[in-house]
C-alpha cells in the first residue's frame, strides 16, 4: 500500500512538471541603432557666368590706312594724301561666357556683326563695300566664335583692367580663319566693358585691296576694333 501511494505522488509531481508554462526568455538587449551622420556640406556650385552684348553700348569697326591721289579731290572730293579710315556699326551681338576660377576661363562664346550696317565718312567707299569686297548683301555677318583665352593675369580684383589674348575662329564672306584678338577688359558687378582689337588681311578673306589708278589705294592689312559691354 505504502508502495502504491510512493508511485501514485512521483506520478503527480511528474505530471505537473510536464504541464508548467516555461518562464519566458527575456529577449536580449538589440544594439543601438547608430544615428546616419549628416551630410557635408555640398561646395558652392562653380559654373559659368554668361553675358550678353550691348549693342547700343558696344561697337564693331575696321581701320584701314588709304593712301589718295589727285584723282581723288576731283572724283570724291578727297584731297590727296594718306589717311586712315574707319566704319563703324553698333550692330553687334553675342554672348561671353566666363568661369573665372577655372584653369580655361573661356566657355561658349560667340560674335556676330552685321556688316551691310557699315558706314564710314563716304557713301561711295560703303557702297562699294557692300557690293565688292565684303559682298555683304550676300554674306551679311561676320562670325568670330571664341575657343580660348591666354595670357590672363592668375590672380584677379574687382575692377581691375587686365589684358589678354582671345583665340578662335572668324568668319567672313564663308572664309573661316583663326584670328587672336588682344584685349582689354574690365568686370565691375555683373558688366564687362572691353576693348579688341586683330590684324588681318583683305586677301586671306579673298578681298582684293582696292587700287585705282590716280584715286586710291588702300593697304592690304587692316584692323578690326570691338568696342564692347555685356551684361550679365
Amino acid at each position: 500500500m505504502k508502495r502504491l501511494l510512493f508511485l501514485l505522488s512521483v506520478l503527480v509531481l511528474l505530471t505537473g512538471c510536464g504541464s508548467a508554462t516555461p518562464a519566458a526568455v527575456a529577449p536580449a538587449p538589440s544594439a543601438p541603432t547608430a544615428t546616419p551622420a549628416a551630410p557635408a556640406p555640398a561646395a558652392a556650385a562653380g559654373g559659368f557666368r554668361t553675358f550678353v552684348v550691348v549693342p547700343e553700348e558696344s561697337m564693331a569697326s575696321y581701320l584701314v590706312n588709304e593712301e589718295f591721289f589727285a584723282a581723288a579731290l576731283t572724283k570724291y572730293n578727297i584731297a590727296a594724301g594718306q589717311k586712315v579710315t574707319v566704319g563703324s556699326t553698333h550692330q553687334v551681338a553675342g554672348t561671353l561666357a566666363l568661369d573665372l576660377n577655372a584653369a580655361q576661363p573661356l566657355g561658349p562664346s560667340r560674335f556676330t556683326v552685321d556688316l551691310p550696317s557699315l558706314t564710314s565718312d563716304q557713301s561711295l567707299r560703303d557702297g562699294w563695300i557692300r557690293d565688292n569686297a565684303l559682298e555683304s548683301n550676300k554674306y551679311p555677318e561676320a562670325v568670330f566664335v571664341a575657343s580660348a583665352i591666354e595670357g590672363a593675369p592668375t590672380d584677379y580684383s574687382e575692377g581691375q583692367e587686365v589684358q589678354f589674348q582671345m583665340v578662335g575662329e572668324l568668319t567672313v564672306r564663308s572664309v573661316s580663319l583663326p584670328v587672336t584678338f588682344d584685349v582689354t577688359a574690365t568686370l565691375s558687378g555683373d558688366t564687362i566693358r572691353g576693348v579688341a582689337e586683330a590684324k588681318v588681311k583683305m586677301s586671306d578673306f579673298g578681298i582684293t585691296p582696292p587700287n585705282f589708278v590716280n584715286t586710291l589705294v588702300v593697304t592690304d592689312l587692316f584692323t578690326i576694333r570691338i568696342e564692347l559691354t555685356a551684361k550679365e
